[in-house]
């Protein structure tokens, strides 16, 4: 356990429950973990005990294990209640990916704000300025020239749709502030952004649980990116804002986040991830003494071999912290006689 871990508070030590089983983690509350084949390997999932069965929250993404994982737990771990609800926080794969056949399965509606619906919606269908070609000549313009990173980025194109294959045509949604009652508690809706477009957390004041999704995870930074679909985006001043709406909850809260461990101490992550940025805005300004492009700052930011799947978050990502600066008015952006958009110090 590294020094910021050791500053939270992990209340099932290392325990974790093995794919298709569940464990209780709060009245009527059960948790789940499926695989990724990423390297972050795994995604939390969450059953709420509803009035009439079971709410699902996040879904995984849409492949054989995952749908024999949710056929372990509906056969031995639902008390022989039906699934009455599917909730998905926000629109990546391992989210909302296998959304459509849990809720064609159970017949049943999924919630979803609606920034996250159609974004997921025009992703998995491939629709143009959202899909995997898109991503090519926008990272290009930020400096990502090497011509085999290039044709790696290019065999992605059909990423998304590949792990969610389809989204369900109607959709409940779900909006800030709104309260879901499910079961014999009330769920408040929790909107934050900069990660995706209108992620949705939700809070049960009654337990004092809050279901973070990827807005604060324990171990790891969420990432905030900037893609081709909203070029001129500030993602990073989003999430900085969207981690102040979690600060009036009790500092007991048990957090539940869609990777890693279940944790309390909330408002000490809240300002590790405040610091974490802080830092690392401190580190692109530095850099951008002389023209930096966001390819120039990503070995900066990310000091370890990445694959082409982590490389298309570290370029969001640094073009992101890039953006910060910018908006601030700290950096000037030109672009170069090679097309690549650079930025430096404001004179």
């Amino acid at each position: 356990m590294n020094l910021l871990e050791s500053q939270l508070s992990y209340p099932f030590d290392n325990t974790i429950p093995a794919s298709g089983t569940v464990q209780e983690v709060a009245p009527g509350v059960l948790w789940l973990r499926a695989g990724l084949p990423f390297a972050l390997d795994h995604i939390n999932q969450w059953l709420l005990r509803d009035t009439d069965g079971w709410t699902v929250v996040d879904c995984g993404i849409a492949t054989d294990t995952t749908r024999a994982h949710w056929e372990n737990v509906f056969a031995s771990h639902l008390d022989g209640l039906p699934i009455v609800r599917v909730i998905a926080t926000h629109c990546h794969p391992d989210h909302v990916g296998l959304a459509d056949w849990l809720c064609a399965r159970w017949n049943v509606p999924l919630w979803m704000t609606t920034g996250e619906y159609s974004f997921a919606r025009m992703m998995s269908a491939s629709l143009p300025g959202v899909d995997g070609v898109a991503m090519v000549p926008h990272f290009q313009r930020h400096g990502l020239v090497d011509p085999a990173t290039v044709e790696k980025l290019q065999e992605r194109k059909s990423y998304y749709s590949t792990l969610v294959p389809s989204v369900p045509a109607s959709y409940y949604r779900m909006q800030d502030r709104q309260v879901l009652h499910i079961g014999e508690h009330s769920w408040r809706v929790i909107t934050g952004f900069g990660h995706s477009p209108e992620h949705a957390s939700l809070y049960c004041d009654d337990l004092k649980v809050l279901i973070s999704g990827d807005m604060v995870l324990p171990r790891i930074s969420t990432n905030v990116s900037v893609f081709a679909v909203e070029p001129d985006a500030n993602p990073v001043q989003q999430y900085l804002e969207s981690l102040g709406k979690f600060h009036d909850l009790p500092a007991d809260t048990l957090v539940l986040p869609s990777h890693g461990k279940p944790f309390r101490g909330l408002h000490t992550r809240i300002n590790q991830l405040i610091d974490h940025h802080r830092e690392r805005l401190a580190e692109v300004l530095q850099a951008c003494t002389t023209p930096q492009s966001a390819a120039d700052i990503v070995p900066i930011m990310f000091r370890r071999p990445l694959d082409s799947h982590q490389l298309t978050f570290a370029m969001g990502e640094a073009l992101a912290h890039l953006h910060k600066l910018w908006f601030d008015g700290v950096l000037q952006r030109e672009t170069g006689g090679d097309g690549v958009v650079r930025f430096r110090m404001r004179d």
